[in-house]
This record gives structure tokens, sequence and C-alpha cells, in this order.
């Protein structure tokens, strides 16, 4: 049997752990310094929480938080959930037009974001889509963002910044001095709250057209946190690293509410990633658990520095963001100590994760699947033309519906719809294969699908063998048009430092030993994918840059 669902909102579920272990380590973000107890992240997120009614926003209100991580997301995170404010994630690989667009598609009345991240000038790109910023005094008006009457910076560096003044917006700093942690407000907020409301909009980075806002619950994050959590076996006394980005469901769920709903403690090693600080703060804080994309598990694996760090404590985490190869997987079981590390399929419209391997998974398992359906998830795996669930064994549209699914696109009836049908289940475009014990594999996109004269053939398929060549490190696979086939397949490869390889090489290796026509016609040699800041890989602009290169022209459009 199963836990049952948790109904609470997050605010009192986390309410409930600190009067379980107040002075248990709750944060270490070991890039600021900084360290909070259970008890002292209580604290610290009321007096945001009550910062925050100040500022004059109400239950229902977005607040978006354009940020890589730090301890003041971890806060914000926690202080909007506690009095109703909607959490809206901004990816921090936005530009001036996509944030004008994120902050007016879901009408955000406040902005938390950070000042500046190595070349990026965020401050100055808020200021070229908000000029009135300038000569602002109180409440904000500004043409083009209407609804946005607060902005906050995050001042992390300290004294570094004691001096600078940014006109027109508040101090993180400063916000958190004014709130009071024992503003009877908040606790007379929380207890209007349901778990069914909205507490977080994340923008899917869709391929074609503009993101969407995925609106997820306090039911939805805490639950799938929970279960993520459980299937690693989090206890108080792990500590999980997690270097993937928070403003994702997989810093932010998978990460920070897995941690909070065992009682682990929740360790940053920087704000962006950085495989040389996740290998120190990894030795540094002894943590038990490592999350990563498989790119990042490849850089770590790869540092020249590797064979230095006493990895000895860890014992779990997830692979997940990607498709993630079967060498790699087996390197990071070997080498990194990662005996446990699990395996996690989903998407941000489902909280996020809809299957997951366990720790005691064999290893066969945890490297061709990607584990068993999570529990209170309802799954079915279907014929994408004709709806029918097909047999166990065999190829299709991987469904899912539960808790877990979103309350839909934020103001986007007709695009929700197109994806959560009248029964409830999202479709979610995924091609997957369930086997005779439960165990499903995702085997590629409907869209990735290539058809070579007449073949259907999936790009994971050949990834996954092209994987086993000693000197490849990453691969990816994708169809280009062709005038006699209709497609034909493209292979990109990064090879492994110090290592050559030819086409030649590739084709010999292929040869005998996979189909003819599943042998990439178009070989390339690069040094890195086109991907987005959470590691997925963009196969889109793959194709488009071969098709540039190649002079080839669709001949569905053509």
């Amino acid at each position: 049997m199963h836990p049952p669902l948790i109904e609470q909102t997050l605010g009192d579920f986390f309410d409930a752990m600190v009067a379980r272990q107040p002075d248990h380590p709750a944060l270490v973000s070991a890039h600021q310094s900084l360290r909070y107890t259970y008890r002292e992240l209580q604290i610290e997120s009321n007096r945001l929480a009550s910062a925050l009614l100040q500022l004059g926003l109400t239950t229902g209100d977005r607040v978006g938080i354009w940020s890589h991580n730090n301890a003041e997301w971890l806060l914000t995170q926690l202080a909007t959930a506690k009095v109703g404010l909607i959490l809206v994630n901004i990816n921090p690989a936005y530009r001036v037009s996509e944030l004008d667009y994120a902050l007016n598609k879901v009408g955000c009345k406040a902005l938390v974001t950070m000042a500046r991240f190595k070349t990026s000038d965020y401050i100055s790109m808020l200021r070229e889509l908000a000029p009135e910023l300038a000569a602002a005094k109180g409440e904000l008006q500004i043409a083009r963002l209407p609804q946005l009457k607060s902005v906050v910076w995050i001042d992390a560096e300290g004294d570094a910044e004691k001096d600078v003044e940014e006109p027109g917006m508040t101090r993180f700093s400063t916000l958190l001095a004014s709130g009071n942690a024992s503003d009877p407000r908040v606790p007379a907020i929380a207890a209007t709250l349901k778990a069914t409301d909205a507490i977080n909009i994340q923008f899917t980075s869709g391929t074609t057209g503009f993101p969407k806002g995925a609106t997820l619950t306090h039911r939805n994050i805490l639950n799938n946190g929970y279960f993520i959590g459980s299937a690693m076996q989090l206890t108080p006394l792990d500590k999980l690293c997690i270097p993937v980005p928070l403003y994702h469901c997989f810093g932010m769920v998978l990460g920070n509410l897995a941690c909070l709903t065992h009682g682990a403690t929740i360790v940053y090693p920087n704000d962006g990633f950085d495989a040389l600080t996740v290998l120190q703060t990894v030795q540094a804080e002894k943590c038990t658990a490592l999350h990563g994309v498989p790119t990042m598990f490849i850089a770590e694996l790869d540092h020249p520095r590797f064979k230095e760090f006493d990895l000895s404590s860890l014992r779990t985490g997830i692979m997940a963001g990607s498709p993630c190869p079967t060498e790699v997987m087996k390197r990071v079981v070997e080498q990194m100590n990662l005996a446990e590390i699990t395996i996690a399929y989903g998407m941000t419209e489902t909280s996020p994760v809809s299957c997951q391997s366990s720790t005691s998974a064999p290893l066969a398992k945890r490297v061709s699947t990607v584990g068993l359906v999570q529990p209170h998830i309802d799954i079915k795996i279907i014929d994408p033309e004709s709806g029918a669930v097909v047999a166990r064994g065999q190829r299709g549209e991987f469904c899912t519906r539960g808790y877990s699914v979103m309350q839909g696109y934020w103001g986007d009836v007709e695009r929700t719809r197109e994806a959560i049908d009248a029964e409830g289940w999202m479709h979610t475009g995924d091609l997957a294969t369930m086997d005779d014990e439960g165990y499903v594999n995702i085997v590629g996109r409907i869209k990735d699908m290539v058809i070579r004269g007449g073949e259907n053939i999936y790009p994971r398929e050949i990834e996954e063998y092209l994987y086993r060549h000693a000197a490849v490190q990453d691969v990816q696979v994708v169809g280009l048009p062709d005038k006699k086939y209709g497609e034909e397949l493209c292979a990109w490869i990064i090879t492994k430092p110090g290592q050559a390889l030819t086409e030649s090489d590739i084709r010999d290796f292929c040869k005998g030993q996979i189909a003819h026509y599943k042998v990439p016609r178009y070989i390339e040699f690069v040094t890195e994918f086109p991907m987005t800041v959470t590691g997925k890989i963009q196969k889109f602009k793959i194709r488009d840059a071969m098709k540039v290169q190649l002079g080839l022209v669709d001949e569905k459009t053509a």
C-alpha cells in the first residue's frame, strides 16, 4: 500500500516538518556561505511573506522570479506559498522580449530578479523594458508592463553591493528586513488556502510558438516532491546536492520539495552549473545524493580533476531531463558511488514526474527504462492514430492522469484542451513501451520519429547504439529531408577528450550491427549541442542548422 496523498498546503506541511526537527539543517548554499536550520528557514520565509503582503500583494497575485540558484529563491518559493501568491518561474536565459511576454502573459504584479550573472545584466534588460523605473517613486507605472507594481533585486553579493543603488527597485535584503516574522496576517491567510489552489506557473520551452504557462497547485507539486523523495529513500540523514536550475521543476520539485517533504538537507553548490564546484561541494558537505541531467554527469566524470575528490558519501540522486545514455549511467554507478541513483521521467505539465526507478531496481532496468509508474498516477500507452491502448511491449503515446496533471495552461483554454482530453488524460507526445513487469521505456517523441522510405526509425535507438563506441562522449540523431527517401538520418557526435573519430569509423561500427537504413547518412563531429538552460537538447536547432548547411528543403512544405 502506498501512503495516501498529502492534502495540506505546502506551507502547512513545511511548518509540520519544522515542528518535528527545528534544529536540523535545511539549506546549505555553498556559494553564498549560508546555512539555515528548518526553524531559521521558517522564520525567514514567514518574514518574507509578511514583507510581500506589505507590498500590497494579495492571494492569487503572481510573483515572478528571474534568477539562478540561491537561498533567496527558496525563501521566495516558501513565502509565496504561505500566503497564496503564485510563483512564476522565469527562465534565466530569457531576454527582453521573452521577459516582456512572460510577465504580461500571466500578469505578474511583482518581480524578484538577479542583478547580474556572468555576461547577463538582468537589471539592464529590465530597464530597457521599463525605462520608467529610473524616476519611479512608490508603486510602479510601466507602459509595457501595466500590471507590474514592484521590482526586487537580489543583492546576494552583500558588502560588494552595499553602496549600489537601483532606482525604482527594492533590495531583497531591505524587503526581507521590513517583514515581521510573527505577522498575524501570515497564518490567518494560510488558514484560508486549499491544497488545490494554484501555487506555481512554469513556462514550457516549446520548440514552436510562444511558451505556455503550466499552472500547478500545492497538491500537484507537494505530492510529486514527496513521492520522488520516497523513491530515493530520502531521510533526514540525507544531503542532496542540487546543481540543476531551480526555475525548472527539476530543481524546485525533484530538489527542494523532495528534501523538504522528507526532512533532508538541500545543498546548492553554485548559482549556475559548474562541474568543479559540484565535486568540491559533494566532498565538503558529504552529500549523499546528487541530481543532474546526463550532460552534467558527463562533465563531472570527464573533469580533469575528477579523481582528486572523495565521493564516497554519495548514494542516490536522479538523472533526468533528457534520455540517459546507458554507458553514462554505468560510469555514474561505478565511478561516482551512485549505486542507488534513480531515473525519473515526466514533463512540466505533470508536476513533473510520472515514472521513476527505485534505488533497488536491477541496474539493467535502471539503464534501459525510466522505471515504474509513480503512486496514485494512472497511465496508458495508446496508438496515436486510433487512441486504442496498445499491447505490452508495443510502442504508443504515453498518457497520464491523476493528482499530478496541471490545472491547465494559464489563460489558454484551447491549448489546455489540446493537451488534456475530456477524461482528464494528459497526452505527452512521448512514445513509450511498457514491459511485463511494468517498467516503462521512453523510445522517442512522436514528432521525432523519422520515416525513411516507409521505415519508421526511432532516433533514440540509434543514439543508444552509438553510445557504445568507446570514443563517443555524446550523440544526437535527427531526421533531415530527402528527395528520394522522404527523410535521412543525421548524427551529431561529440568525441571523448583526446579521442579522434572519422565518418568511416562510425559507419564501420554500425556495419552488420544495425539495419542499413538506420546507419546515419550524415555524420557531423561537434563540440556541443544546442540546448535549453535545463539541459534539454533542442533537436529542431540541429535539424535547422543541417538543412542550411546542406541546402536541404523540406519535401513536406516545398
